[in-house]
C-alpha cells in the first residue's frame, strides 16, 4: 500500500523541514513490515488566483489529480473526526486488509478545499479544535504515521 502525503505548498528549509523528513523516513522504513511501499510527499503548488474560492477551487483539482484509483482519501479538516493513535492505526490497517492500494492525506490551503473534494473523502481528519499552520500539521500527520506503523508492528515507541 502506498501512503501519499499531499499538501498545497511546500516546506522552506528549516526545522519543520527536517522533523518532517525525518517521520517520514521512519514511518516508511518500519511501514515496510506492514508492505507499504514508501511514504510520499507531494506539494502541490499554491494557486496565484485573488478570489479566494478560485484559489481553493484550483488548489483542489491539482490534488485530486494526484488521487491513485481505489485509494482511500484523508483530508486533515478542523470539523473532522479527532482519532486517538491506536484508532488512526486501526484504521490504516483496515484500508489495507480492504486491499486499498494507496491512502492519500491532503493538507489543503489558507483557503481550504473545495467542497467535491471534501465529498470524496473516506475519512475527514482533525488533530483537534485549534488552527495549526500548514508545516505544522505535516508534521503531526507524519508523526502519527510513523506512531500507527509502531502500533501495528509491536514496536515500544507508542506507550499509551
Amino acid at each position: 500500500m502506498r501512503i501519499i502525503v499531499a499538501a498545497v505548498g511546500r516546506l522552506k528549509q528549516g526545522p519543520e523541514t527536517d522533523l518532517s523528513e525525518r517521520y517520514r523516513k521512519r514511518a516508511a522504513q518500519t511501514g515496510r513490515q506492514l508492505n507499504w511501499r514508501d511514504v510520499e510527499v507531494i506539494e502541490i503548488r499554491e494557486s496565484r488566483a485573488e478570489d479566494p474560492a478560485k484559489r481553493r477551487l484550483e488548489e483542489s483539482i491539482a490534488l485530486a489529480t494526484i488521487i491513485p484509483d481505489k485509494a482511500a482519501v484523508v483530508l486533515l479538516d478542523v470539523t473532522g473526526k479527532a482519532l486517538d493513535s491506536a484508532a488512526f492505526a486501526t484504521q490504516l490497517a483496515t484500508w489495507r486488509g480492504n486491499d486499498r492500494p494507496a491512502v492519500v492525506f491532503m493538507i489543503g490551503g489558507a483557503d481550504g478545499l473545495a467542497p467535491s473534494l471534501r465529498d470524496k473523502a473516506d475519512l475527514r481528519l482533525s488533530f483537534g479544535a485549534a488552527t495549526w499552520p500548514h508545516q505544522l500539521v505535516r508534521v503531526l500527520l507524519l508523526e502519527q504515521l510513523y506512531r500507527a506503523t509502531t502500533i501495528l508492528t509491536g514496536h515500544p515507541y507508542h506507550r499509551a
